[in-house]
């Protein structure tokens, strides 16, 4: 087969989307190296030097002036000329989107949905960002030919929103990079320990510092408690709130923020933590969770949603609005060494399900279906 990617997020976005448009090409360029798999770059890569280690692996620019300028217009509107002077059989949308009219061009197409929290929870979006995401999203979901989501509750989501047949969407979860699966010396540790000026006892939170994560609730969990918070993620201006009330509250010696961290090191902080608290209100999926149980960190979570899909059995889970409920989650792990090592241990365990082999056959399951459906 020869399958085409938007690969916007590949070569422009470092984290979320990006990571989970990565480590897909990644792997089935390795398990599934007998196919072709091209990359569709809408402009020149910045920061991002994403390699492939397999030949089968090409990126695609814009290949006309006009078009490198008005780079959006060839992503959304007039790729199909590429793809299908590439003979791309099948083009995957790895964000939600896909192009206009490939259906009419002959041109299977796969989408895949992270979440519609910008319809769950309009309040953390502006009306312009709500519009224009909605109008990409259903676009997708109606002319795609398999719509992928990355958990139930988004396949929910996605029926509920859009009136989608559900045996039209297939549910395939996402994994983590292979980093997070590695084993660090106490050597190791200290390093990043020392490099952070960090104590040696923490809990971990990681992710965007945006209301919807929630990780004030955190905060204010372990106000009271002998125990240290880092927060690992890019700031927006609910960061300051978090700030000001750690401020406010004499809290600056417990709570740690870190930015433009490795992924190693971040890997290094997820093995050092005794504990990893995600508070936050609405996920997609939750891949920092996936994170810390392949590192073997318990893991404290919210109710609902796609939490449980993501943490499993052992995890634990509170009414991320609950600032006692979360509190008294912390002190039962970190008072509780047996708790704590069944929770690392079943937590190791159900992450295996989350595994590159697993990702791999999913979705050419879905490619080979999908190309041989009318």
């Amino acid at each position: 087969m020869k399958i085409g990617f938007d690969a916007k997020r590949i070569f422009h976005n470092r984290t979320g989307l990006g990571n989970y448009s990565r480590d897909l090409v990644r792997i089935l360029s390795k398990y599934h190296p007998d196919n072709q798999y091209v990359l569709y770059n809408p402009k020149k890569r910045n920061a991002i030097d994403f390699q492939c280690d397999n030949e089968t692996t090409t990126e695609v620019l814009p290949s006309t002036g006009f078009y490198k300028f008005f780079y959006n217009l060839w992503r959304q509107f007039f790729i199909s000329a590429d793809l299908l002077k590439d003979d791309i059989q099948i083009f995957h949308g790895l964000s939600g989107e896909i192009p206009y009219r490939l259906n009419r061009k002959g041109i299977k197409t796969v989408v895949t949905v992270h979440d519609l929290i910008f319809l769950r929870y309009p309040q953390f979006y502006t009306v312009f960002d709500r519009y224009i995401h909605k109008i990409k999203a259903q676009y997708a979901v109606k002319n795609a030919d398999v719509v992928v989501a990355v958990s139930e509750q988004t396949k929910y989501d996605i029926i509920e929103f859009f009136d989608i047949k559900p045996e039209k969407i297939e549910v395939i979860y996402q994994g983590c990079q292979d980093v997070f699966k590695q084993i660090f010396s106490a050597e190791e540790k200290m390093l990043v320990l020392q490099k952070y000026n960090l104590p040696d006892h923490f809990i971990l939170n990681v992710g965007t510092i945006e209301e919807r994560k929630n990780i004030l609730v955190g905060v204010k969990a372990i106000q009271d408690m002998e125990t240290h918070l880092v927060i690992v993620g890019s700031e927006t201006s609910y960061t300051q709130r978090v700030k000001e009330y750690i401020a406010t509250n004499n809290l600056g010696s417990k709570v740690f923020f870190l930015k433009g961290v490795s992924n190693e090191e971040l890997a290094i902080l997820y093995q050092s933590a005794q504990l990893f608290i995600y508070p936050s209100l609405f996920e997609g999926f939750g891949i920092p969770i996936i994170e810390a149980l392949f590192s073997r960190t318990p893991v404290v979570t919210s109710k609902g949603g796609c939490f449980g899909e993501a943490g499993g059995p052992s995890s634990i889970y509170v009414d991320a609005n609950n600032i006692d409920e979360v509190k008294q989650a912390i002190i039962t792990v970190l008072s509780n060494d047996d708790l704590r090592t069944k929770m690392i241990q079943n937590g190791y365990q159900y992450a295996q399900r989350f595994t590159p082999e697993y990702i791999g056959k999913s979705f050419m399951s879905i490619y080979r279906h999908c190309l041989n459906s009318k």
